[in-house]
């Protein structure tokens, strides 16, 4: 893995030692943050089962004001904090140790633009911190978005009030999804929108 773009173009990263974690690929990364555009500059991230803190890290060099980045590993937060310090990007990042959902549950003192959301695979976690944030969007920007990478066989559509699904986008075996803010509009339709939507093809 190395950063794309930005302050800390070409640094590799380092690997969380193990097979618990779920690297995202160059190809995957590139194209989140192609999709984000000049929306990254001066934002906010919360890089939650943070991994490797790849994300976050791109996140920082192509312009975001700060990154959090948050997994129960030791040997996650560990690599975080070297790959923070291979990249230079120290000043911009807060790594903190604790269960993402403990953490959700909290009281929010910051109002993230982006929160990335890729936990192990097949563990039903991802929709459980999709949830989450629904049952307290106080931790997202009015105008943010979740950006939820998982397998696609692991989709399903969820019962959302405070967020919608407003995009799907297919990338091999990876499937981002996009949540936002729910529009007055959908508020006050019976309808669901996640369950009608497919994902598009990310080629």
């Amino acid at each position: 893995m190395r950063i794309n773009t930005g302050l800390a173009k070409g640094r590799r990263l380092r690997s969380v030692p193990g097979s618990a974690t779920r690297p995202v690929t160059d190809r995957v990364k590139q194209a989140v943050f192609n999709i984000l555009g000049d929306d990254v500059q001066g934002s906010t991230w919360l890089d939650l089962f943070a991994g490797t803190g790849a994300i976050g890290i791109e996140a920082l060099s192509r312009g975001a004001a700060r990154s959090t980045f948050l997994d129960i590993a030791p040997l996650a937060i560990r690599t975080i904090q070297q790959n923070l310090a291979i990249t230079r990007l120290e000043a911009g990042a807060t790594v903190i140790r604790q269960d993402a959902f403990q953490f959700l549950r909290g009281l929010p003192n910051t109002r993230y633009d982006f929160i990335y959301v890729a936990p192990p695979q097949y563990q039903g976690l991802w929709d459980r911190a999709v949830l989450a944030i629904d049952l307290n969007p106080g931790w997202l920007a009015e105008d943010g978005a979740v950006i939820v990478q998982i397998n696609p066989r692991e989709y399903h559509a969820l019962p959302l009030q405070a967020l919608e699904l407003v995009d799907q986008r297919r990338y091999g075996a990876t499937l981002l999804c996009f949540y936002e803010r729910r529009s007055e509009r959908a508020k006050e339709s019976d309808s669901a929108p996640d369950a009608r939507r497919q994902p598009t093809d990310g080629e």
